[in-house]
């Protein structure tokens, strides 16, 4: 009897070992794999860095940096005489549709976010919020023609001189679709605020707006000021929406009644041209790539330290 039961022993710890070997393989191969997902991304990231790095110094090569800094032309498609490579007006077409952007965006995602986290019950706020953050999941490409078919011809209405093609209307826009982004962040930082300093300021007899206006924003200061300035770097890398509704006219201006060209609209512009591969054109998409790069990237490290330097503790 003591064979037996020492084979079904030896089965049973043979079959416990094979199971914790293959345990053992699979928990040893997920780091692995983890890692390689996390190098993936970081070589994307070296590679793209890279490219543009390439072919910027390509193109300032035959262009001087000066005359791309300080030029108050751009006329890259023209033909090679006519050439013109100052990039002011597609940077100042940029900041002009970022800045109506955050007039329309700023306000509204943050009562949108005062609101849902102060004065909404949880019944309210589970259906609204979604319904917000809905906003976020539209194709730019019908932002677009929201504004060229309705926005526009609203605008047209009340501003009879306003041209068909205009900044005005790409900036409401572009507000609109940022506003879940700032409305979204900004009422999950002040929903992390604890409940306690809430009712601190009530029993010293506060109004539930003053609990929201001086204590409940500013101790969310620093997600909230991320969420802006996380909101205006998308807005400035935006590009459908200003290459519908806002023209392809690089103009120096800083009125928003007049058609622009901003620096994604004029990429895409350029790579859709029936332009050269080796042309100083077709290197211009880069340079401008280069700077739409470094203006979002000043952007997230600004987000960053704002994070960190108005972070409060609880």
């Amino acid at each position: 009897m003591s064979r037996p039961a020492n084979v079904v022993q030896s089965g049973v710890q043979n079959r416990f070992r094979k199971k914790r070997t293959w345990r053992n393989s699979g928990e040893s191969l997920i780091p692995k794999f983890l890692l390689l997902c996390a190098l993936i991304s970081v070589l994307t990231t070296v590679g793209i860095i890279f490219t543009l790095i390439f072919e910027t110094v390509s193109f300032f090569q035959s262009v001087s940096f000066v005359e791309f800094i300080t030029g108050t032309k751009w006329t890259a498609l023209f033909r090679e005489e006519q050439q013109k490579f100052g990039v002011l007006p597609l940077v100042t077409g940029t900041l002009l549709v970022t800045a109506g952007a955050a007039v329309v965006a700023i306000p509204i995602g943050l009562a949108s976010a005062i609101y849902l986290s102060e004065y909404a019950p949880d019944r309210v706020r589970r259906v609204v919020k979604p319904v917000l953050e809905i906003l976020a999941g539209i194709p730019t490409i019908v932002y677009g023609t929201f504004a060229i078919t309705f926005v526009t011809p609203l605008l047209r209405n009340l501003i009879p001189d306003l041209n068909f093609l205009n900044a005005l209307s790409a900036s409401i826009v572009v507000g609109i679709m940022i506003i879940p982004m700032i409305a979204s962040l900004s009422e999950d930082a002040m929903r992390a605020v604890p409940q306690s300093v809430r009712e601190a300021a009530y029993g010293l007899g506060s109004t539930r707006l003053e609990v929201a206006m001086r204590i409940v924003v500013p101790a969310a200061l620093s997600g909230i000021m991320a969420s802006f300035v996380l909101a205006l770097s998308r807005a400035i890398g935006e590009t459908m929406i200003v290459t519908i509704a806002a023209g392809a006219t690089p103009n120096l201006t800083f009125i928003p009644t007049e058609s622009i060209q901003t620096m994604t609209a004029y990429m895409v512009q350029a790579a859709m041209g029936d332009i050269s591969y080796e042309s100083i054109a077709y290197k211009s998409i880069y340079a401008v790539g280069m700077m739409l790069f470094l203006f979002t990237l000043v952007m997230n490290l600004l987000a960053q330290f704002i994070s960190r330097r108005f972070k409060e503790g609880y």
